[in-house]
């Protein structure tokens, strides 16, 4: 049996009624096949109060974000919390429950087939009463289920998806301007300093015990490796380099929030997404936990396969750095861009 973890993503929540998550979520999450490769997610509001979920990178998402992982796959989205929209969120009334369906081989290459083992974990970000306002989070963890998959048709399944998105991205004509070229260029510049720096401060132990749970010599040199390989893997111009930056919205994801995203893929495949929005955020700043473009930077290029594979277990520092283990810090992107943050600000 192919014991695969299966990891959903969701980037946020906001509920419409003040609801205390520091104790026991509200929100109880399950999964379960439907079909072939089909996974079907019902989400439970238990609570007395409506709850309204961001849609944005999370299993509500029409993106193909990923919603579950069993090797890197689905774009991964940077959501910025501010100035959030109605839009972009959906809401689950008191003791209801809604459901979500995707097809788990859009994403993933299930053509082995045989049995996997399927869960689903992420973290919820929530606002009070009447806001908009992201003020909190909590992570989650579903069932686990088997499922069985007839490889030859998911492999169907995988291929017509791939090539539909293939032909979404042969339209694009250009990329950034001269003068977002020159902004990009500034801040990958930027994030390049903030890795080598970071790199040289995680070898020498610092701050790793806060923001990575260890200070062992294996820490030590993940954390380290990580921040090295950043330095190298993104080309200032997207042109050159193994991983390629794009001004252009080539997934039509930059939607909702969304200040940059990230497809992840084999060596020389894979690309970052800087949004609008993105270009709105300071070119650098000294404030502790408080992100800049190059902070994006950061964390979207350590979703890159030849950097580190990270997933979005949560973010932030309140209730995400201080609340997960090593071993989730050291799989979670924000967990680096806030590192990172923190050397170059000396928080």
């Amino acid at each position: 049996m192919k014991a695969a973890a299966i990891v959903s993503c969701l980037t946020g929540l906001a509920n419409a009624a003040a609801v205390n998550l520091q104790g026991e979520s509200p929100l109880v999450v399950k999964i379960e096949q439907v079909g072939n490769s089909k996974i079907k997610a019902t989400i439970a509001n238990t609570g007395n109060a409506a709850l309204r979920l961001l849609k944005a990178g999370s299993i509500l998402d029409s993106a193909p974000v990923e919603k579950v992982k069993i090797a890197q796959g689905g774009i991964r989205l940077y959501v910025h919390t501010a100035d959030l929209q109605d839009t972009a969120f959906q809401t689950i009334g008191a003791k209801e429950t809604v459901e979500a369906q995707w097809d788990a081989a859009h994403l993933h290459d299930l053509s082995a087939g045989g049995d996997f083992n399927i869960s689903t974990e992420g973290s919820f970000r929530y606002a009070e009463e009447g806001s908009n306002q992201i003020v909190g989070q909590v992570v989650y963890g579903s069932n686990v289920i088997q499922a069985k998959v007839d490889g030859i048709q998911a492999a169907k399944v995988h291929d017509a998806f791939h090539q539909a998105e293939k032909a979404k991205r042969v339209v694009i004509q250009s990329d950034c301007s001269s003068s977002q070229k020159s902004t990009v260029n500034a801040a990958i510049g930027v994030a390049k300093t903030y890795a080598q720096n970071a790199a040289s401060a995680a070898s020498a132990g610092t701050k790793l015990q806060e923001y990575f749970k260890s200070t062992s010599s294996s820490t030590k040199s993940t954390v380290a490796n990580v921040f090295n390989k950043i330095a190298t893997s993104v080309a200032n111009s997207g042109t050159s380099g193994n991983a390629k930056l794009y001004c252009t919205d080539v997934g039509n994801w930059c939607t909702d929030g969304v200040v940059a995203y990230t497809q992840p893929g084999s060596v020389g495949s894979e690309y970052i997404v800087l949004c609008p929005y993105w270009f709105q955020f300071p070119a650098t700043n000294n404030i502790c936990h408080d992100a800049d473009q190059p902070y994006v930077i950061v964390h979207e290029a350590t979703h890159l396969t030849e950097v580190a594979s990270t997933d979005d277990v949560c973010y932030g520092y309140d209730g995400c750095v201080t609340a997960i283990s090593s071993s989730q810090s050291l799989n979670n992107a924000d967990s680096y861009a806030l590192y990172a943050n923190a050397i170059h600000v000396g928080c």
